[in-house]
């Protein structure tokens, strides 16, 4: 009786061993990131993929996610991940046009980049292809990069058609080379973040923006806006970026289960459902909400117009900039992209 009591006893420590080791084992993760909740970039982006990651390691990792800038500011994310205050980022690129400089190649104006699932896919490859885009990186690990889809324009006041319709109006772009471009084309190029567009639209600061259908979507900026130019601008790029003592620190399974869902296949699903089909959702909300939307498609001869002044003048420009401040990859970069963008 006596051994079996202690027997029992000893299996029952056991358990309590077992369910202490794997309470021990679950890894919290903090992630920050300025969009609203309600956004697609959250909704259809953020919270599939870290319930991907929490599927991946059987419920080990568990992320808490800090939406609208609630544990730090965009515009400073990527030092604040660096920092410890975040330990992963939902980094846009466009608020560091200095900080990696070589990748904004993919924000020229012009380049044939199909759809945002396209663009994630190329700029995946080119990094992983070219190592002194990996050095840019370097601060923090990247878990994954993609693009949105080309940008379009929203205006609140007039219908933008055609190079001339641009003159002067003052438009949201975000920095680097798209910045380049409405300069270029005529426009007052006005840096501001994203969350700040309705309000500057509304009050008339900005005349209107340049910026995808998952912005749009993402803050309302149906209720601001109401002409809707179709033409392909730039497109800009983001990276889901983590401190890197804290990647060093989880255990190699957990990293390998967290790859798994990141990556490429991970970059081409977030440029898809937060980018190329917002769209649809945003002209559905227009069409139930009554709200006044008028959409004009740029024709060919006309966009061709655009790009002869505002698209690859810019690229060589871009060169030839980045060469003289001591990047001489810069011809090799952009001929690389341009051969991925055709396969």
């Amino acid at each position: 009786m006596f051994k079996a009591l202690k027997l029992c006893g000893g299996v029952f420590l056991g358990v309590i061993a077992l369910c202490g080791s794997s309470r021990a084992q679950t890894i919290t993760l903090t992630l920050s990131d300025h969009n609203p909740p309600n956004s697609l970039y959250q909704t259809e982006g953020i919270v599939p993929w870290i319930k991907q990651v929490g599927e991946a390691t059987s419920g080990r990792v568990k992320i808490r996610n800090f939406p609208s800038q609630t544990l730090v500011k965009g515009t400073e994310l990527w030092k604040g991940v660096q920092a410890g205050i975040a330990d992963i980022g939902w980094c846009f690129h466009g608020y560091w046009p200095d900080m990696t400089p070589l990748t904004d190649v993919v924000t020229l104006p012009g380049l044939p980049i199909k759809s945002a699932e396209h663009g994630s896919e190329v700029l995946t490859k080119l990094i992983a292809k070219l190592p002194v885009l990996q050095k840019e990186f370097a601060d923090t690990y990247q878990l994954m990069y993609w693009t949105s889809s080309p940008y379009i324009l929203l205006t609140s006041k007039k219908q933008v058609k055609t190079m001339e319709d641009l003159r002067g109006l003052k438009l949201r772009v975000s920095g680097g080379p798209p910045t380049d471009q409405i300069r270029a084309l005529g426009g007052v190029p006005i840096l501001i973040p994203m969350p700040d567009i309705y309000e500057a639209m509304s009050k008339g600061v900005i005349d209107g923006a340049a910026l995808p259908w998952g912005g749009i979507h993402a803050f309302r900026l149906w209720e601001v806006g109401k002409y809707y130019t179709i033409v392909p601008l730039s497109a800009v790029y983001f990276s889901m970026c983590m401190n890197k003592q804290k990647w060093a620190s989880l255990p190699k399974d957990v990293q390998q289960q967290m790859t798994s869902v990141s990556g490429m296949e991970g970059a081409k699903l977030q440029g898809k459902k937060t980018f190329d089909d917002a769209e649809a959702l945003v002209m559905d909300i227009i069409k139930k909400g009554k709200y006044e939307a008028h959409r004009y498609v740029v024709p060919p001869e006309e966009l061709a117009r655009w790009n002869k002044v505002g698209g690859e003048p810019i690229w060589e420009e871009w060169v030839k900039r980045m060469e003289a401040k001591g990047r001489p990859q810069a011809r090799e970069v952009l001929n690389t992209t341009l051969e991925l963008l055709k396969e």
